[in-house]
C-alpha cells in the first residue's frame, strides 16, 4: 500500500472510531462510556409501552448514564424526571416523529407535559407538546397557562427537541441548560424563568396572531438580583411567525436577555422590549440587548432607550459556551453522546 493510502487509511479508522457506530458507547477523546439502553415502543415490541414506566425503572440516585430510546409516535401522558434520577438521556426518533402530549393548564406548578428536576440530563429529538389551546385556530378553551415542559435540573441540554404551546411554554426554571436546534412555539412568555441558558440555532416561532390584535411576548426572564448569575442568551436563533411580538418583558426586576446574531422576522414590534414588574425609572437594571441581529424586525432605531449596551468583554462573556459550562461537563458528557 502507497504512504498516501496508509495515511488515509489511518484517518478513516480513526474517524470510525470516534464518531463510533454503536449507539450504546459515549465517545470522548479520553474517554469510552458504555451506557445502558432500555426501550420504550407503545406496540409492546419494547421494554415498556410508556415513557414515564421507563423512567421510573431507573434506580433512585443513579450515578450511571441510561438511555431511554423512545419510538416514533404521540404518547399522551404527562413525563416528570424526578430529582433522584440524575444522568438520563432520553432518545426520540425525531422531532416531529416523536412526540409527548398532555393538556393540563392553569399552574406553572403542575400544567407541565414534561417535568425535569434532576441534574445530568439529556434530550435528544422528542417534541413535548401541551395541547390546552392547541391547536389554537380552533380551540373553544379560553388562553390560560399551560406548560409544555419544566426545566429545573442543573446541567441538562437539549437537542433538535420541539416545544409547542401557547402561554407558557417553556419554563426555563433554574440551572444551566443548552439547547441546540430546538423549535420553541408560542405567544404571551413562552420562553420564561431564571435559568442560566444559551439558545443556539433554535427556531422561536411566535403565533401572536391567536391574540385577536394584541402584542406577544417571546420571554419573560426573572433574575432578581444583580449578584445573580442567569439569563437568556439568543445565539445565531430565527425568529420567526405571525401577528405582533416584543422580544420579552422582565418578570423579576433584573432580567436578563441577549439575542446575538439572530434573524428576526417584521413580527417584532419597534420598541423591541417591555419593562412589566420593574417600576418606571428603574429599567436601568435590565439588561436587554441585541447584538449582530439582522431582518426586518431587527432595525433598533425604535428601540426603547433603555435597552442595554454591553462592552465587548461582556458580550464575549455571555456568549461563551463558558457561561453555561466553566468546568467542561458539556464536552465531557454531551456533545459525544447528540452524534
Amino acid at each position: 500500500m502507497l504512504p498516501l493510502q496508509r495515511l488515509l487509511c489511518a484517518f478513516l479508522v480513526l474517524f470510525i472510531v470516534l464518531s463510533g457506530t454503536d449507539g450504546n458507547i459515549l465517545r470522548h477523546p479520553r474517554e469510552s462510556v458504555v451506557y445502558r439502553t432500555i426501550f420504550v415502543d407503545p406496540s409492546s415490541k419494547g421494554n415498556f409501552t410508556s415513557i414515564q414506566s421507563a423512567i421510573d425503572s431507573v434506580p433512585s440516585n443513579n450515578n450511571k448514564w441510561i438511555c431511554i430510546y423512545i419510538k416514533a409516535g404521540i404518547y399522551r401522558e404527562a413525563v416528570k424526571i424526578s430529582h433522584d434520577k440524575p444522568f438520563i438521556f432520553l432518545k426520540g426518533e425525531g422531532k416531529w416523529k416523536t412526540y409527548i402530549v398532555w393538556d393540563n393548564y392553569g399552574s406553572i406548578e403542575t400544567s407541565a407535559t414534561f417535568t425535569s428536576d434532576a441534574d445530568n440530563i439529556i434530550v435528544k429529538s422528542i417534541t413535548f407538546t401541551n395541547s390546552y389551546n392547541r391547536p389554537f385556530e380552533n380551540s373553544i378553551n379560553p388562553m390560560r397557562t399551560a406548560v409544555a415542559a419544566k426545566i429545573s435540573g442543573d446541567k441538562s441540554s437539549f437537542y433538535r427537541c420541539g416545544f409547542l404551546g401557547l402561554q407558557d411554554t417553556l419554563w426555563d426554571v433554574k440551572g444551566r441548560h443548552y439547547f441546540k436546534l430546538c423549535s420553541i412555539q408560542g405567544a404571551v412568555d413562552f420562553i420564561f424563568g431564571s435559568g442560566q441558558s444559551i439558545y443556539e440555532r433554535c427556531t422561536i416561532s411566535a403565533i401572536a396572531g391567536a391574540l385577536n390584535g394584541f402584542a406577544g411576548y417571546i420571554t419573560a426572564q426573572s433574575r432578581t438580583s444583580p449578584s445573580e448569575t442567569n439569563g437568556f442568551v439568543f445565539k445565531d436563533c430565527n425568529i420567526v411567525g405571525n401577528g405582533k411580538t416584543f422580544l420579552g418583558r422582565a418578570w423579576r426586576d433584573y432580567a436578563r436577555v441577549i439575542f446575538y446574531n439572530t434573524t428576526m422576522s417584521g413580527i417584532v414590534v419597534p420598541q423591541g422590549w417591555g419593562s412589566w414588574v420593574v417600576s418606571s425609572g428603574h429599567e436601568y437594571q435590565l439588561t436587554f440587548a441585541e447584538y449582530k441581529c439582522r431582518g426586518a424586525g431587527a432595525n433598533i432605531a425604535g428601540r426603547v432607550k433603555w435597552a442595554n449596551k454591553l462592552s465587548a468583554n461582556e458580550l464575549t462573556r455571555f456568549t461563551s459556551m463558558s457561561y453555561i459550562d466553566e468546568e467542561g461537563w458539556m464536552s465531557r458528557q454531551v456533545f459525544n453522546m447528540m452524534d
